[in-house]
C-alpha cells in the first residue's frame, strides 16, 4: 500500500505549462489536496518582491520549479540573452526565497541541455561537467545548470533540501506547435500534416538527419518529478529518460508514415544540426525512486498527432 505523499501545500512553477499540467494531474493522484500553479501575471519569478510576496500569500511546503522560458533551436539562437538571463533569475531567487522561509524540499526541474555537447552514451550524470554544451542551446543550458550548483551549495551550506532533476526531450499532446519556437517533434508533425493538407511533394526538415534524440512522454516525466519529489533527498543529479534513441532521419520518416505523407523528405543541410546523439543513463533514477518510463514511442507519437489533428479540425470548423 502506497504511504501518503509527504508534503501538504505544493507550488508548481510553470503549473499552467505542457509538463507543469501533468504534474500537478500526478500530484493528485498521489493525494495532494493543495496544489498552487500561479501564471506569470500573478507572480513574475523575475521580480524578487514577488517572489516574497507568493512564500507569504501560499505557504507552500514543497516547490517544484518548472517554470522556464523555453523553444527550439531557432528560439536559442534569436534570443540567448533572454534565455540566460530570465532562466537564471528566476531558479536562482526562487529557491534562495524558498530557503529562507523554511521551504521543506525544493525540486529544480533542469534540462538535458545542461550535458556537454560531446559526451559518452549513454550520458551519465558524473559526466555533466566535462564540457561545454551545445553552443546553439548553451545559454539555457548552462543557467538551468545553475540550479544544481545552488542546491548543492545550499545543502553543504544550510542542510537544504534541494535536488536536481533533467528531463530529456519530452513530447505528448498539448505541446508546443508554434513554428516559432517548438520543438522537434511537434515542428516535424506540423509540417507534414500541412503538407498532406496542401498536396505538397515534399518536407524540409533542417540539418542532416544524422543527429539522435532520446524522447520522454510528457506524463511519464510528471510521474517521474512526483517519485522523486516523494522519495529522493540526495545531492547527486538525477536524469529522466526513456533510454530510447532515435535518429532526426528515422524521427522524420516514422512521423512521415503516421502522418500519412508520401512525399520527398528534403534535408537543409544549412541549418544547424544540434547536438550530435542525445541518450541518457536512467539508471539512478530507478535505483533511487524507482522510476521507468511506461509509453511506447511509436503509440505516444499516434497520440501526439491524433490529438494535432483534432485541434486543426476544430480550428477550421
Amino acid at each position: 500500500m502506497r504511504q501518503s505523499f509527504p508534503y501538504n501545500r505544493v507550488l508548481v512553477t510553470g503549473g499552467s505549462g505542457f509538463l507543469g499540467k501533468r504534474v500537478v494531474h500526478a500530484l493528485r493522484q498521489a493525494g495532494v489536496k493543495d496544489i498552487f500553479a500561479p501564471s506569470r501575471k500573478e507572480y513574475d519569478l523575475t521580480e524578487q518582491s514577488k517572489i516574497r510576496q507568493l512564500m507569504a500569500d501560499l505557504k507552500p511546503d514543497l516547490i517544484i520549479h518548472l517554470a522556464a522560458v523555453v523553444g527550439g533551436i531557432g528560439a536559442n539562437r534569436e534570443n540567448p540573452g533572454q534565455f540566460f538571463y530570465d532562466n537564471l533569475i528566476m531558479g536562482t531567487m526562487l529557491m534562495d526565497e524558498a530557503r529562507k522561509v523554511d521551504v521543506d524540499k525544493f525540486v529544480a526541474v533542469g534540462t538535458v541541455c545542461a550535458y556537454p555537447k560531446v559526451v559518452p552514451v549513454p550520458f551519465k550524470e558524473e559526466d555533466l561537467w566535462n564540457g561545454y554544451p551545445e553552443e546553439t542551446n548553451a545559454p539555457y543550458g548552462l543557467a538551468k545548470k545553475m540550479l544544481l550548483v545552488q542546491a548543492q551549495a545550499y545543502r553543504q551550506q544550510y542542510g537544504y533540501n534541494a535536488i536536481y532533476l533533467m528531463p530529456v526531450n519530452l513530447y505528448g499532446p498539448g505541446d508546443n506547435f508554434d513554428p516559432a519556437s517548438s520543438h522537434v517533434i511537434p515542428a516535424m508533425i506540423r509540417n507534414f500534416v500541412e503538407a498532406k493538407q496542401n498536396n505538397e511533394k515534399h518536407v524540409v526538415v533542417w540539418g542532416d538527419g544524422s543527429p539522435t534524440r532520446e524522447f520522454l512522454y510528457v506524463d511519464d516525466c510528471a510521474q517521474g518529478i512526483v517519485m522523486a519529489a516523494e522519495k529522493y533527498n540526495l545531492s547527486e543529479p538525477v536524469n529522466l529518460g526513456s533510454g530510447f534513441e532515435i535518429s532526426i532521419k528515422d524521427l522524420s520518416e516514422l512521423i512521415g508514415r503516421l502522418t500519412g505523407f508520401e512525399g520527398e523528405i528534403i534535408w537543409d543541410k544549412t541549418k544547424p544540426n544540434g547536438q550530435p546523439r542525445r541518450k541518457l543513463d536512467t539508471s539512478r533514477a530507478k535505483k533511487y525512486f524507482g522510476f521507468e518510463a511506461q509509453t511506447n514511442f511509436e503509440m505516444g507519437l499516434k497520440e501526439v498527432i491524433d490529438w494535432y489533428l483534432s485541434l486543426a479540425k476544430m480550428a477550421s470548423r
